[in-house]
């Protein structure tokens, strides 16, 4: 098979609970109500508290246990966070590389963010930091060739055992 069929091949691969991503009305406004909402922590699959920010799953990961960082209060540039939110912003950011190199096995991460919607970010007025674990050769044929990632366990299970991380952690 040549490359270029293996890749159409690939693309049509089922990934079914990308579909919520695609059929859910856009939330704005989500990043905000997950950090209102301490008794629906698990629902917005949040992991921990802090005084200024908060860490949670990211709900349409392309990587298993990618976590996201988020200041309560909405600002879209680092310039307008306090020295307070940062501090805590990238504590949170430490929190999370502990609990998935323990739970997932991660070997390295990507830490960074999208600041701006040209510069990729879905939420452009509520900066969030990333948190996306990596393992060696994760650079295999099905995000080089198929533009797809294949997440092996669902994100209850997967915060659950993260949850149990972060309460041996914090």
């Amino acid at each position: 098979m040549d490359q270029q069929s293996s890749a159409s091949e690939l693309s049509a691969l089922w990934a079914p609970w990308r579909v919520e991503y695609f059929q859910q009305p856009i939330r704005e406004g989500f990043l905000e109500e997950a950090g209102r909402s301490e008794a629906a922590d698990r629902a917005n699959l949040v992991l921990v508290r802090k005084r200024c920010c908060f860490l949670m799953m990211n709900r349409y990961p392309y990587s298993v246990g990618h976590l996201m960082v988020v200041p309560f209060r909405k600002v879209a540039d680092l310039g307008a966070l306090t020295e307070g939110e940062q501090l805590e912003l990238w504590g949170l950011a430490t929190i999370g590389q502990r609990i998935l190199r323990e739970v997932v096995k991660a070997q390295g991460f990507n830490v960074g963010l999208n600041l701006g919607k040209c510069a990729g970010a879905g939420v452009a007025d509520h900066l969030h930091l990333h948190v996306v674990p990596r393992w060696d050769g994760d650079h295999n044929f099905m995000p080089v060739l198929g533009g797809s990632r294949v997440l092996s366990e669902s994100l209850e299970t997967l915060y659950e055992r993260l949850l149990i991380a972060v309460l041996r952690t914090v």
